[in-house]
């Protein structure tokens, strides 16, 4: 902490994301504070800077000099998939706390050696599902823990977005994104899902389809899958990366059903609503900023000495699902997944 009380952090990774969500957040939050930058463009990373406040920039190469700041206590990794494993692991042995975007490794295996790293440098390790802080999937959550619904039987969500057409995103190339859609956009679902309802997924059925075969030759362009969770519960996902952007999430109980749509996107209203016994509800949500919640979040979970929620093991359960998931659309059969602990 510094002389404020506040938690300082250093963005790792200036691409969309930071520039529209997490940097803003910043000006929002109340228990963190943004010390510093590092980014492989010194020149975006300086003009950021400027505009936001940080009092230092960093390139990919000068990180260990980050990592030796002493007013930077946590980092913020925003950086493509396949990356977050090396900045994680240098971050933890230099004791610093880490917040992670989805998702947390590109493997399952990935995913442990984080949460080790963390458990024996004595850090903290947060992954940023925005969900967990979000005022209608909060109301969501105490719907269903109030049992209104009754015992649920089915759950339907989907995220697409449409990457730039003609573009060299890297979310294309799966050495540095690991997966397509299903591990970009399609992971909102699945932890969602589980974070709501507090189940853990047994089973895994998948189908993967593309109408651009050159485009999506690496990675998963359009993925449908379906988990089998306890208790006769089963959830139905779809992710695209060629689809307009949209997403929802519709929860069928015995009682009645409730639904958010959009269900995922950070910077649309989002409207609540179902039907419970015969009664219709309905709720609209403004745009709230979901990213400085977490920020501060995890500043407390620092200050306070807790663990953070989601912490490391969520992003692991959610990436051995997706693993089964692929395996199983690989396979054209269903595919246990393993329990995490």
């Amino acid at each position: 902490m510094d002389a404020l009380g506040k938690t300082g952090y250093a963005v790792i990774g200036l691409g969309h994301i930071s520039q529209r969500a997490i940097l803003p957040a910043f000006q929002n939050a109340k228990a963190s504070r943004l010390v510093a930058l590092v980014s492989g463009d010194d020149a975006k990373a300086k003009s950021l800077a400027k505009q936001y406040g940080a009092a230092r920039t960093y390139t990919y190469e000068a990180f260990q000099q980050c990592l030796s700041d002493p007013q930077v206590h946590a980092v913020y990794i925003a950086t493509p998939n396949s990356t977050h494993l090396e900045f994680a692991l240098r971050a933890a042995a230099a004791g610093k706390h880490i917040l992670c975007e989805k998702p947390l490794g590109i493997t399952a295996a990935q995913c442990r050696q984080m949460i080790e790293a963390c458990r024996i440098n004595r850090v903290k390790l947060m992954v940023a599902y925005r969900k967990y802080f979000e005022p209608s999937t909060l109301e969501l959550k105490q719907l269903i823990a109030s049992g209104k619904l009754g015992n649920l039987r089915l759950i339907h969500t989907a995220f697409t977005i449409a990457l730039p057409a003609g573009g060299k995103s890297w979310q294309l190339k799966k050495s540095l994104a690991g997966g397509g859609s299903l591990l970009d956009v399609g992971i909102y679902g699945i932890n969602t899902v589980r974070w709501l309802t507090g189940l853990e997924p047994l089973e895994a059925t998948a189908h993967t389809w593309t109408a651009q075969p050159d485009r999506f030759s690496e990675v998963d362009d359009s993925i449908s899958f379906q988990l089998k969770f306890p208790g006769g519960l089963y959830l139905q996902g779809s992710s695209s990366f060629s689809a307009a952007k949209a997403s929802f999430l519709q929860i069928h109980g015995e009682k009645g059903w409730a639904a958010l749509n959009p269900a995922y996107a950070y910077n649309e209203e989002r409207r609540y609503f179902g039907k419970i016994a015969g009664e219709w509800f309905e709720k609209k949500f403004e745009i709230t900023d979901e990213f400085a919640p977490q920020l501060d979040h995890l500043a407390e979970c620092i200050r306070e000495d807790r663990a953070p929620q989601p912490d490391g093991v969520a992003g692991l359960r959610d990436v051995a699902a997706i693993e089964a998931i692929y395996e199983a659309a690989a396979l054209n059969r269903s595919v246990p997944i393993l329990a995490v602990h």
